[in-house]
């Protein structure tokens, strides 16, 4: 087991610092102000690559491996949230799960398009009554011929107001237990209506909305995998979502760190630079710490996903450990800076507000806890 990154994945996480700084920086009071990422932007993602990081190259993609894709995330979320849950989103929930479970025919039609940047993919599961608790959801599938007429309302969907394509999770038939399944619904279908959710707290600059589905007639082949399957292919999805997840909390705890160390070499009080004071060394020393575990365990999960290996349990951990640590890197750098911190001046305003959602969504922070502990007690295999 060797993480000593090659020439490649250095080269691919300087091309994403670069464009997330050129590309992006300039412009997030612009995104936040807005509540919404220029489609420009998620273009030239897709142009330079990076919405196909990890796609073989007979769909587009570049055919690189899981820890470059780690690394793409970590340099994105090193400038905000928004642009890496973008990422998120529309590769590690909707496009690799077309990968794994599509048709061939899903995969030309979808999955191309996607990978370039033509067309914007979201992931909808979560509900008003069903957040983490996918087995409640309420939407339903009927089939009616060669259409499936689903009716419904999915909240809480990151690029719900933008994208183009939704892979969207409904109950097929209430007498089984395996009854959830999943649809590519496309937002030209009849009977799609999307609204964005304002007044958010953090990843002000990424849409989240809701969609309401009123008898949208989805063509039979836009089943993704088979009917009952859906709750395999939402676990398989979220194993990718939670992964990108942990590793963009990297780039949020490295970003804080060098905060502080900067600030705290710069500022004196009481006649020496506050570096100097124990109290904010224990605080930079808990961020070095945190920044070096965090790496540790989303190398590993990436080289368990190049092997092709299971990683659920690792992935979990990842997001459990590597979010709680991105907010306490925030909170702790925030107060570093002091009144500095408080004002969007510095970054770390704006990267403490979007630290704090990570502890809420991908499974709750209190949900990572009792999954561990399953694990640990044997109640919960891969």
């Amino acid at each position: 087991m060797d993480f000593e990154l090659t020439e490649e994945q250095l080269l691919v996480a300087k091309s994403a610092r670069d464009f997330a700084k050129n590309e992006f920086y300039a412009a997030i009071r612009q995104y936040e102000n807005n509540g919404d990422i220029d489609k420009i932007v998620i273009k030239k993602m897709g142009e330079l690559g990076f919405l196909g990081i990890c796609i073989p190259h007979e769909y587009c993609g570049q055919n690189l491996d899981y820890i470059s894709l780690g690394l793409v995330c970590i340099e994105f979320e090193k400038i905000d949230t928004s642009i890496r849950f973008a990422l998120t989103v529309h590769l590690a929930l909707n496009s690799l799960t077309i990968l794994k479970w599509g048709t061939e025919e899903q995969k030309r039609k979808y999955l191309v398009p996607q990978v370039k940047g033509e067309k914007t993919a979201a992931f909808a599961m979560a509900e008003p009554n069903a957040g983490s608790d996918i087995e409640n959801i309420q939407t339903r599938a009927e089939l009616e011929s060669d259409y499936y007429i689903l009716n419904g309302e999915k909240t809480w969907i990151t690029l719900a107001d933008v994208a183009d394509n939704f892979l969207i999770f409904a109950k097929t038939n209430d007498k089984k237990s395996n009854n959830i399944s999943a649809f590519i619904v496309e937002r030209g279908f009849p009977g799609v209506v999307t609204n964005t959710i304002g007044g958010k707290l953090g990843i002000r600059a990424g849409n989240t909305g809701s969609i309401s589905l009123q008898d949208v007639k989805v063509p039979r082949e836009n089943l993704l995998g088979k009917e009952g399957d859906g709750l395999k292919i939402a676990m398989s999805a979220l194993d990718n979502g939670l992964y990108t997840i942990a590793c963009g909390s990297v780039g949020m705890i490295e970003n804080c760190l060098e905060t502080s160390i900067k600030y705290a070499n710069e500022r004196e009080t009481f006649g020496k630079k506050i570096g100097k004071h124990q109290l904010v060394q224990q605080m930079i020393a808990k961020m070095a710490a945190a920044r070096d575990i965090g790496r540790l365990l989303i190398y590993n999960i990436g080289w368990l996903k190049n092997k092709s290996r299971t990683n659920s349990r690792e992935t979990f951990l990842a997001k459990w450990i590597n979010c709680k640590s991105a907010f306490e890197s925030a909170n702790d750098t925030l107060q570093i800076l002091g009144a500095y911190g408080y004002n969007n001046e510095f970054n770390i305003e704006r990267h403490f507000r979007n630290a704090r959602s990570a502890l809420i969504y991908g499974l709750t922070h209190e949900m990572h806890t009792l999954i561990q502990a399953e694990y640990a007690l044997g109640y919960r295999k891969e």
